[in-house]
């Protein structure tokens, strides 16, 4: 009996040493690289904060980006580090962008009204211990000033 109440004492205990913050991961910028016929290649920085009393070690990242609601870039990068405990990081993942995926995009935006941003949704896996942690984040991609300028004022 004493064993039994010991146990249901223990596991509160247990559980609350596996809990941690998910970490926030944000796009803070976009960059060419150099691609190969018709593909485009990016890379995204990402902004890894870990909110957390202790580091958070990866392994390697995969990640989506879609802008405007459509699919637009998929990357993986073979990276390994740390983020420290109560601490972030930036890193820079390559992408390809299809020449279809570009299409849509320069479609869209000459249809649509102007615009000064297009929305964006990232989603992902941060490589790690115990199969790692994915991650999501929504926002807005500021566009270059030749882009928002209206057809004709060019």
């Amino acid at each position: 009996m004493l064993a039994g109440a010991t146990a249901v004492l223990l596991l509160p205990g247990c559980a609350s040493l596996g809990q941690r913050e998910p970490v926030r991961i944000n796009v803070v910028g976009l960059e060419p690289l150099p691609g190969q016929g018709m593909e485009v290649r990016l890379a995204v920085q990402l902004r890894i904060q870990n909110p957390n009393d202790a580091p958070i070690d990866f392994d390697g990242i995969a990640l989506e980006l879609n802008v405007n609601d459509a699919p637009f870039a998929t990357g993986v990068s073979d990276r390994k580090g740390s983020v420290p405990r109560y601490g972030e990081t930036v890193l820079e993942i390559p992408v390809s962008v299809s020449a279809v995926a570009m299409l849509r995009q320069a479609i869209g935006l000459m249809e649509d009204k102007p615009r000064e941003a297009l929305p964006y949704e990232l989603r992902g896996r941060l490589g790690g211990p115990l199969g790692g942690m994915r991650f999501s984040d929504t926002g807005t991609l500021t566009l270059p000033d030749l882009l928002k300028a209206p057809a004709g004022t060019r």
